[in-house]
């Protein structure tokens, strides 16, 4: 006799729970998805028009979950606005939400999709996870009533919120999370009230969730980590990529090995915005990543990950990111530093003259200290050291220490800065440092083409960010990126609501 459905599932969901619990591992899946946009609209579309959407674009995420579970994944992550897309004012956007419940109602969207009412996104999502026994992170749109007794509730009687959900194998919402720090554009969705840690316990770790923009700012991202000791963050965006520092691969593996975590990164994939980038990050550097700048298509990554990477033999050392920096005496400063612009920001640069040499660039609290040896000098190019010292952001004002080994765009000393994608000059070796007055401090190194340098450099205790032998590749930029989070100024957006 063949066993029920309900056995059946309920066997081998153990089996997959067994098999977690077994290895010190586990294989995480992320996918890039070119999200199916609606069309742009001043009216609200009806909810069946909605729901039409969303499913076509869960058609797509569905194949992807299938397939990450044939290859043996235990968690997916999508990505954010993967579902609706994000061309919305505050009232479009309102057929697409539904009511997020919090988790700790116990639900089961798949068997129960009418307990919290019309709940077809949750439901469909739910059933995901449970048809394929794995975790499925995902990014929606959460809706909650208020009325007059609230003194901050919303003329049309709502708060409307960028959520992330996660259902685990079984299907039961297991996590829910507002997106406390909403991109500048953002303005169909309300900032939550206060921010949220949200965290779930797996057989495989301890995991975090936050959205986007969120990994710039100490709440909820660095709580996360530094203070709910999460071995591994999901990580649902929609990046668009910013040269030379803030593209999606570059900073998010940064982020993971400055944070000493697992971070599973999924983007969106639409090129005319300059979203693509997206990767399966950890403390050592990527395990897998992907960028595509060329073509229009979805891209699934794998990659088995430590489940509790400080346990793990290969963790790297706490970090004292000034403590060589402050220990040795500037190198003999170039009279002829000047000022550029990384967009807004303005750096103080010196020029890199010769093949090799010592460099210090200061500017305010920071001074970057540079030691180097190029392969093969082009003549068409310009490289710099650059330091920043201060706040970033025209409307919401965030501090930065930065000190960057940077390839200018052409010979002119006025482009240097500007994005530039491409380079020809190798380095033999490279040491970078700086007199950081922050432990948050993110190690890049990017080269020709925007690729990463897996196991190409190394962060040693005292702070020197240094190249293990030369570079495979030639270089677009080495950077620390520092974040004096207790600088920042007030949100202006939050505390005016």
């Amino acid at each position: 006799m063949l066993p029920s459905q309900p056995l059946l599932h309920t066997a081998v969901l153990a089996l997959a729970v067994l098999q977690a619990l077994a290895s010190d591992t586990f294989i995480a899946a992320v996918y890039e998805h070119a999200v199916i946009l609606p069309d742009v609209t001043d009216e609200p579309v009806s909810p069946d028009d909605a729901l039409a959407l969303m499913n076509k674009n869960m058609d797509v995420l569905e194949g992807a979950i299938k397939e990450a579970t044939q290859q043996g994944a235990h968690i997916i992550v999508t990505p954010e606005d993967g579902i609706y897309g994000w061309h919305f004012t505050r009232e479009t956007i309102y057929p697409y939400l539904e009511d997020i419940p919090d988790p700790a109602v116990n639900w089961i969207p798949c068997t129960d999709p009418t307990r919290f009412g019309p709940a077809p996104v949750q439901e469909r999502l739910s059933c995901m996870a449970r048809n394929n026994s794995i975790y499925v992170a995902a990014n929606i749109g959460d809706k909650k009533l208020c009325n007059s007794s609230d003194p901050s509730c919303p003329s049309d009687g709502r708060y409307q919120y960028n959520t992330d959900v996660v259902f685990d194998p079984e299907g039961k919402l297991v996590a829910r999370y507002h997106k406390y720090n909403l991109f500048r554009r953002e303005t169909q969705f309300n900032y939550p009230k206060e921010p949220e840690a949200i965290t779930f316990e797996t057989p495989f770790g301890k995991f975090g969730i936050f959205t986007c923009f969120d990994i710039l700012f100490h709440e909820p991202a660095v709580v996360l980590v530094s203070e709910l000791q999460v071995d591994t963050v999901l990580f649902p965006t929609a990046w668009m990529n910013v040269l030379p520092f803030l593209t999606a691969v570059e900073f998010h593996s940064a982020w993971a090995m400055g944070m000493g975590v697992n971070l599973l990164s999924a983007n969106t994939h639409n090129i005319s915005l300059a979203m693509t980038g997206d990767g399966l990050f950890t403390p050592e550097g990527p395990a897998a990543y992907h960028y595509d700048s060329g073509t229009e298509e979805g891209r699934l990554l794998l990659a088995e990950l430590s489940a509790r990477p400080r346990l793990s033999p290969t963790y790297p050392p706490t970090i004292n990111w000034s403590s060589y920096a402050t220990s040795i005496k500037k190198f003999p400063a170039e009279k002829d530093t000047f000022l550029g612009a990384v967009r807004r920001d303005i750096f103080t640069f010196s020029e890199l003259r010769l093949k090799a040499g010592n460099y210090t660039v200061c500017q305010g609290d920071l001074c970057c200290h540079l030691v180097y040896q190029m392969s093969n000098k082009s003549k068409g190019e310009v490289y710099v050291l650059g330091a920043f010292d201060g706040l970033h952001g025209s409307l919401i004002k965030y501090h930065w220490q930065i000190c960057t080994l940077l390839k200018c765009k052409s010979t002119d000393l006025n482009t240097c800065g500007q994005p530039v994608e491409t380079a020809q000059t190798k380095f033999e070796m490279f040491s970078l440092s700086g007199t950081f007055g922050t432990n948050y401090v993110f190690p890049e190194v990017l080269y020709s083409g925007v690729q990463l340098a897996p196991g190409e450099f190394e962060v040693l205790r005292d702070g020197r960010l240094k190249s293990k032998h030369g570079t495979s590749k030639p270089l677009l930029t080495v950077t620390l990126f520092g974040r004096l989070y207790e600088k920042d100024l007030p949100h202006p957006l939050r505390t005016s609501q």
